[in-house]
């Protein structure tokens, strides 16, 4: 159905839309090229909400050419009135000929009504080229506009033998400035980062964007999680956000039992087992416009959101992104990545998917997305 030069346009298209990364939050991101007897005429991507979209800075650089010639995008042109005008009259009245995208939208308000719209123009539309790279590069967007919930990623810095801490506690450094600097840049894509109380009482940690370039501000919410036990109130957590840094105390006890900082914004949420109901905040986080959080632990925040051996058992992680150090800690106190009660036989492991590995200095970065168990295995012993 396409040729390699359409499959060359689209990789084109691509390219252009990652240029989006971190800037076009809460939009996708998307690239379009306009081919014309086999030559580029015009190039554009989203660069931020509010600006004009990419198919339409597209267009506008092919001029008169784009009449006849071949739209590719990865994602359909919108059809309904945003913070910009709808995309798709734009294409028709550009006399597009051919549309390539290579996924449809996943928004309700567009979802199909650009490609009929198109359609009802005499347009050519053609889709699917490319689609599970389109839907992997926009996984954020799809997962929030689909569900109402962020993209919950796992991150976690650690060493060969698991571990996230020495036996005293004791964690800077595990890992090289390269991972340092990595972490900070998932921060600066991030619209909350969350930590449990155990970390905040071990590391007492800023949670801001030192070592990368600040996106989307720059400035990610602070979310602690208190269950069972109350955190320090005195922390520098609470004392020292930046100014427009909203910081959350997620709870599961009565806010009468521990008065709440000042500046903080108190969420009672609680849930199974004396635990903060992460339901319940992921829902509002998602209410709040947050599109992706950044889960930094430690060992029993990462068990309750991968539902390892915690009262709800389900996992919340979308993907991990877990920087292991060349370097042994030992110690049967020295706490690994993950806690909770753990599962009960090998067949009940999450598994995963979709891995990925990359260097960071001396560092091993492993990227994967976390699944549920398939059909129980035979425990026949072999």
């Amino acid at each position: 159905m396409w040729t390699k030069q359409d499959y060359e346009y689209m990789q084109q298209a691509l390219l252009l839309a990652r240029r989006g990364l971190g800037t076009t939050w809460p939009n996708p991101m998307v690239g379009a090229v306009v081919v014309k007897n086999q030559k580029v005429v015009g190039t554009g991507w989203h660069r931020r909400a509010g600006e004009a979209h990419a198919e339409v800075l597209a267009l506008r650089r092919a001029g008169v050419a784009a009449r006849g010639a071949t739209l590719y995008l990865n994602l359909e042109p919108c059809s309904h009135q945003g913070q910009t005008p709808p995309c798709a009259p734009q294409v028709v009245r550009a006399g597009v000929a051919r549309v390539v995208a290579a996924m449809r939208d996943p928004n309700p308000k567009v979802s199909g009504r650009g490609f009929a719209c198109l359609k009802q123009a005499g347009i050519r539309v053609e889709v699917g080229l490319l689609r599970q790279e389109a839907q992997a590069l926009n996984e954020v967007f799809i997962k929030r506009i689909t569900t109402g919930l962020p993209f919950v990623l796992a991150k976690a810095a650690l060493t060969l033998d698991g571990k996230i801490a020495c036996a005293t506690g004791e964690s800077r450094w595990i890992t090289g400035l390269p991972a340092r600097r990595y972490a900070h840049q998932l921060r600066a894509m991030a619209d909350a980062v969350i930590v449990g109380a155990g970390t905040l009482r071990q590391d007492d940690p800023a949670l801001t964007v030192r070592l990368a370039k600040p996106l989307r501000g720059g400035r990610p919410w602070r979310v602690v999680l208190e269950g069972r036990r109350a955190v320090d109130r005195k922390a520098q957590f609470f004392r020292s956000s930046p100014n427009g840094v909203k910081i959350v105390l997620a709870s599961a006890l009565a806010r009468h039992r521990a008065p709440v900082p000042p500046g903080a914004e108190y969420w009672h949420l609680p849930g199974p087992g004396g635990r903060v109901d992460l339901e319940a905040l992921l829902r509002k986080l998602g209410e709040a416009k947050c599109s992706m959080v950044l889960v930094e632990g430690g060992a029993e925040v990462h068990a309750a959101f991968l539902g390892l051996g915690t009262p709800s058992g389900k996992n919340w992680v979308d993907r991990l992104h877990f920087i292991y150090a060349p370097k042994l800690f030992g110690g049967r106190k020295a706490p690994g990545v993950i806690g909770g009660t753990g599962i009960l036989h090998p067949d009940q492991a999450l598994q995963l998917e979709d891995i990925g590995w990359e260097t960071l200095g001396p560092d091993i970065l492993l990227k994967a997305t976390p699944v549920a168990p398939r059909k129980s295995l035979s425990r026949r012993k072999v």
